[in-house]
Parts: structure tokens; C-alpha cells; sequence
């Protein structure tokens, strides 16, 4: 008798909501960890090529923190596809300007680069205050202790 070993499919996958509190916390230990949940790691049934993970609700993004130089030292950079259309953004005037953006960024990076990293980005919702418009979908709390 041969025993097969289990590949979890979407479907079995019983998809829960979190809101994670990002104020005070360090942005790239934050970000690793919320990457973790959204590709499903914390999953018993975890399988690398199918999409096992939670959604994640990101509150107060503008309150992260960034150690170190990171604030000037650190940029985000985006190209035009023109001559000299490269623009670079240092992460303290995005934290300043877009500060989802920088959350956003991070686990992006954390993600796989192909069609399941761009579909598991989408379980991603980041605001920079304290009220989200998730409210129906009774996300529980996820207190993430760093």
C-alpha cells in the first residue's frame, strides 16, 4: 500500500481575518512576521505552491518604526522606462508621504516573485490611522510581540 503525501488545495483552506497593530513596532520584524501569516506558515496544512494564508488588516502604518539610519540612509527607488527616469524617495520622506507604502514595500519583498507572491500580496490592507473598513469581515486581533 503507498502512502501519498497530502497537497493542500485553496479550497480546504479555511481563510481567517487579522488587524495588526503596527504602532511601535519595528518595521521589518513586523513585516517578516506578516509576510509568515499571509503565505500561510503558521498553516498546519502550509503547502509552498498554493495559497494556505490568512488576510491581514494593518492599522496604524504611520507609527512604525524604523532603527537606525533607515530614516536617510534608506531609499526606494522607481524607474520611468525614460532616459534618466530613474526617481529615488528616502524612507523617511515616503514614511511621511505614503506611509503604507513602506509596510507595503517590506512584505512585498518578503514574498515569492511569481503569480502566487502577486496573488498573496493582495491579502495585504494597510492603513496609516486607526480605523480600517474591514469591520464585517470580524477580523480578530493578532498581537505580535517582538
Amino acid at each position: 500500500m503507498k502512502k501519498y503525501t497530502y497537497s493542500a488545495k485553496r479550497s480546504d483552506n479555511k481563510e481567517k481575518w487579522y488587524v495588526v497593530d503596527a504602532e511601535g513596532q519595528v518595521m521589518g520584524r513586523l513585516a517578516s512576521m506578516i509576510a509568515a501569516r499571509i503565505r500561510g506558515k503558521f498553516n498546519p496544512m502550509y503547502t509552498p505552491h498554493t495559497d494556505t494564508g490568512d488576510w491581514i488588516v494593518v492599522i496604524n502604518a504611520d507609527k512604525v518604526v524604523l532603527t537606525g539610519n533607515k530614516l536617510k540612509d534608506k531609499f526606494y527607488h522607481r524607474h520611468s522606462g525614460y532616459m534618466g527616469g530613474l526617481t529615488s524617495t528616502s524612507a523617511g520622506d515616503l514614511l511621511k508621504k505614503r506611509p503604507e507604502d513602506v509596510l507595503r514595500f517590506a512584505v512585498r519583498g518578503m514574498l515569492p516573485k511569481n503569480r502566487l507572491g502577486r496573488d498573496l500580496n493582495k491579502k495585504l490592507h494597510v492603513y496609516s490611522g486607526s480605523e480600517h473598513p474591514h469591520a464585517a469581515q470580524n477580523p480578530d486581533v493578532l498581537k505580535i510581540e517582538l
